[in-house]
């Protein structure tokens, strides 16, 4: 997979990108990143990026023909603006950026970008969640680590996706370790029994019950008041 990050702070990325399984996807060949620096098109001597917006208001603005520029030669890649008023990204947007040949992401900076980058050069917009940051280049991190560890052959065991958080609308359930017994505080008994019908049964049960309580907006209606339909 081939990843481009377009932003005005390409240093931000360059220690994550070598660490985990970010930094072992890029090594073993399965990710391809390269961090677009947007500074090179900048205009005039001081490689402006930014003005004022128009109809007056606070903050600047990022402008369009710098970012034109530099999206312009990834027009068969898949572009996704990283903004708060994108979409919410879900892990489901994870799955289906991680089956893309080419995905680039573009860090919004400043009050924010001229809307005419997102209707013209955008395939996408996404947000990381209800809240606003300096910039895209968090959000841009936080996506390159989701897609990456999607990658056939990015993790050591490939289940481990599958019975993760939001995996069939719920919550993992509780997860313990050695040893069985700290401070007092014991894992469930039946995590020891060797019985595998009964700890899938229990595990099944316990996603449901902390997804009840803790993100009831995952659940269907009846699921949430306490229906359990297995």
């Amino acid at each position: 997979m081939r990843l481009y990050l377009v932003t005005i702070f390409p240093d931000y990325f360059a220690s994550p990108l070598a660490a985990g399984v970010v930094g072992r996807a890029i090594e073993a060949g399965l990710l391809q990143v390269e961090v677009v620096d947007l500074r090179d098109y900048g205009l005039g001597r001081h490689r402006q990026l930014d003005d004022a917006p128009f109809g007056g208001g606070p903050g600047m603005v990022m402008m369009v023909e710098p970012l034109a520029a530099a999206l312009e030669p990834l027009a068969g890649t898949h572009r996704v603006l990283l903004t708060p008023v994108g979409a919410p990204l879900t892990q489901a947007t994870l799955d289906r950026w991680a089956g893309l040949e080419a995905l680039t992401l573009v860090c919004g900076r400043y009050e924010g970008v001229d809307e005419r980058v997102a209707e013209h050069f955008i395939e996408e917009e996404a947000s990381l969640g209800d809240f606003v940051l300096a910039g895209g280049e968090a959000a841009a991190l936080a996506v390159v680590e989701g897609v990456a560890r999607l990658l056939p052959g990015a993790l050591g065991n490939p289940e481990s996706t599958g019975a993760e958080s939001f995996r069939g609308g719920l919550l993992e359930e509780p997860l313990y370790t050695r040893p069985a017994e700290f401070r007092g505080w014991q894992v469930p008994e039946i995590l020891l029994s060797g019985d595998h019908a009964r700890i899938a049964a229990w595990r099944r049960e316990q996603r449901l019950q902390r997804t009840r309580r803790r993100r009831p907006d995952l659940l269907p209606p009846g699921f949430a008041e306490g229906e359990d339909r297995g």
